[in-house]
């Protein structure tokens, strides 16, 4: 049992109050000499989210001034860029031409080239190319080879008779946009005499052959035959239209 002079003792199970003295002395301390007290815990979190949200406002204002215009383009400092160092275009000559391209021909051939040497593997020395080329022929009477009398009237003025230069082929336009090269092999010293030595004409020679192709499956097409009918139904209608009632086109040997 306690004795009447300890009960106004602290003790670790009822520490003591803080008397009314005590309570003037805590209330006279200013908020600057409670600054070295730790802060509330969500001090530090608040400040984040106030900068997080400075930041996009930020962004949101300068996308928005650069939709209006106000500032520039930001653009790669690494972008690809592409220079056309090109020279002017020089006129060589000009030729007049009387033909009548009568019909056309869209044609694709299928390159397969292969150089190789003798006695020589082709891993070592070799080079096939496989080339998909894809060209036009056309097919045209030239109105400047009619020689005099070719056109005969009759003594009624009612028929004519035309003779034509029988229709020939142009020389085979090959389109390298809808040309390319399928597939490439080459062999060990083709390819180290490419980085010692390029050649930029290398493609050349399947260029030549595939036009070559081409022009050979024109002239086996019937293009020619073609061209002939297209011609005479074209005077046919033209000279109806001036009066004649009877027209006949012949071609003379190519």
């Amino acid at each position: 049992m306690a004795r009447d002079g300890d009960i106004n003792e602290p003790t670790r199970e009822f520490p003591g109050y803080p008397t009314g003295e005590a309570l003037k002395e805590r209330s006279a301390v200013t908020p600057e000499a409670e600054r070295g007290a730790p802060q509330p815990a969500g001090g530090p979190a608040r400040g984040l989210l106030w900068v997080l949200g400075v930041a996009a406002m930020a962004v949101v204002v300068l996308l928005g001034v650069q939709a209006t215009g106000l500032l520039p383009d930001f653009r790669n400092p690494f972008a690809k860029e592409q220079t056309d160092r090109s020279q002017p275009p020089l006129l060589k000559s000009i030729q007049d031409l009387s033909r009548y391209v009568a019909a056309e021909g869209n044609f694709q051939v299928v390159v397969d080239l292969q150089n190789d040497r003798r006695n020589v593997p082709d891993w070592l020395l070799s080079q096939r190319t496989l080339f998909v080329g894809a060209g036009s022929v056309e097919a045209y009477v030239d109105f400047a080879k009619i020689s005099e009398g070719a056109v005969v009237e009759s003594a009624d003025g009612r028929s004519v008779e035309i003779k034509l230069p029988a229709p020939q082929l142009g020389k085979a336009n090959l389109d390298l946009e809808k040309s390319y090269v399928f597939a490439e092999e080459r062999g060990l010293l083709n390819r180290v005499g490419e980085l010692v030595k390029g050649d930029p004409n290398r493609q050349q020679q399947v260029y030549q052959l595939a036009e070559e192709r081409i022009t050979g499956a024109a002239r086996d097409s019937g293009l020619t035959q073609r061209a002939e009918g297209n011609t005479r139904k074209m005077l046919e209608g033209l000279l109806r239209s001036l009066g004649y009632e009877k027209v006949t086109v012949t071609y003379t040997a190519p």
